[in-house]
């Protein structure tokens, strides 16, 4: 239930003015948020390579409503690409498709789509199309099919919460596509996704048991000790290398086991969130694990 709540909050215009309007708000979700400009986001990156982690960053905002918007969001991640290549950082992008215009138009999002990938293939970086809401995963899922970039430039992730996952994994897979495969942190139907957290789990082992079988270079997002442990039993029985996929983490979240998994050999990627429009992200970091709210409002007043 509480989850539910959060997830409602999320979307919710006076909880977030509430909690954005005030600096003890920007203290909460600065355990899960880089900062609010490049130059913090790029300031975590390097102490995140310095310690031997990849990253890849994230610009935090959804959803906008006019060109103009789509485009500023598309200018700022030229700079964010363009920033790690002068730096020589290990990092890739991470882009939304609703931050370049995807509710507008999507003729417009993969025009800044195209150019966006064109600067990474120039720069030798990657950018990764994360996935939203249901609302948009056929959408997101067109513009990728018809933009047909590189696959060592352009990759997808998908939710294994929804029902349609194991058919886009396939679909996926047979065209070389790179997957980030996550669990998912929308408020969905039943109908369109699975209700219990037993079926998102099982879901999850099969479609990353699809994802290393194909051969390909995928990332499998978990903080999930069951879904790690399965990751490496079944790595272990394809006799997969250590560097033939990677796990990827959230800043912020149980950095021990980022830690842990590294020492063990294992790549390991920090997804970097900043910007200024961090709530609905704080929000669904909250919802996806409800004991994080306990602990930030503990040390939150022992501060």
């Amino acid at each position: 239930m509480l989850r539910s709540l959060l997830l409602y909050l999320s979307e919710k215009e006076a909880p977030k003015k509430l909690l954005t309007g005030h600096t003890w708000g920007r203290r909460l979700a600065a355990r899960f948020i880089a900062g609010e400009s490049l130059e913090d986001a790029v300031q975590a990156v390097r102490a995140l390579n310095a310690d031997g982690f990849e990253a890849t960053l994230d610009c935090l905002g959804e959803s906008v409503h006019d060109a103009s918007a789509a485009k500023e969001a598309c200018e700022v991640y030229f700079g964010a690409l363009d920033r790690l290549a002068a730096e020589r950082l290990h990092s890739h992008v991470s882009i939304k498709l609703t931050q370049l215009g995807l509710p507008i138009d999507e003729a417009l999002t993969l025009r800044h789509l195209a150019a966006l990938t064109e600067r990474a293939q120039k720069l030798g970086n990657f950018i990764r199309i994360d996935m939203e809401s249901s609302a948009y995963t056929e959408s997101t899922l067109r513009v990728f099919r018809q933009l047909n970039a590189p696959r060592e430039t352009l990759g997808m992730v998908i939710q294994s919460y929804l029902r349609r996952s194991e058919q886009d994994v396939a679909n996926l897979v047979k065209c070389g596509a790179r997957i980030r495969l996550v669990k998912g942190a929308y408020q969905e139907p039943a109908e369109l996704a699975f209700p219990h957290k037993s079926d998102v789990d099982a879901n999850f082992v099969k479609l990353m048991k699809m994802m290393l079988a194909s051969g390909a270079y995928h990332a499998i997002a978990t903080h999930d000790d069951r879904m790690i442990a399965a990751t490496l039993a079944f790595a272990r029985q394809r006799a997969l290398a250590a560097d033939r996929f990677e796990f990827q983490m959230l800043y912020g979240i149980r950095r021990q086991l980022q830690r842990d998994l590294l020492k063990q050999g294992y790549r390991v990627r920090v997804y970097v969130p900043y910007g200024k429009q961090w709530y609905a992200y704080f929000m669904r970091r909250l919802a996806e694990r409800p004991a994080n709210l306990i602990f930030l409002l503990r040390n939150f007043f022992r501060a």
